[in-house]
């Protein structure tokens, strides 16, 4: 197993939370339907810290990754999220083991 994972990291206007929240919702669920090289996309919001959503990804590898961001959903997603992000970081990762589905 040495698939691709991502992590990403938002910090959304506080008063943009409940807009943010949906559109990553929705492309997190096309990205898992549509994208046979997408295995895991998990949205999770930090409960010590309003505004702040991270992505938890993993891709069969980096070509996986590379088709997923230029998916039309993706640049949809991103047309209607830009306005309401104020930082975005990514941290790019390899995996190395994980727990199976059960």
């Amino acid at each position: 197993m040495n698939e691709f994972a991502l992590i990403v990291e938002f910090e959304i206007k506080a008063e943009d939370i409940d807009k943010f929240l949906p559109l990553i919702a929705e492309n997190a669920r096309l990205s898992v339907e549509r994208e046979p090289g997408c295995k895991q996309f998990d949205v999770l919001e930090a409960q010590d810290s309003p505004g702040r959503v991270m992505l938890y990804e993993i891709y069969d590898d980096a070509a996986a990754f590379q088709a997923h961001i230029k998916m039309p959903h993706v640049a949809a997603f991103f047309e209607k999220a830009k306005p309401l992000i104020v930082k975005q970081s990514n941290q790019r990762l390899t995996r190395r083991a994980g727990s199976p589905k059960r």
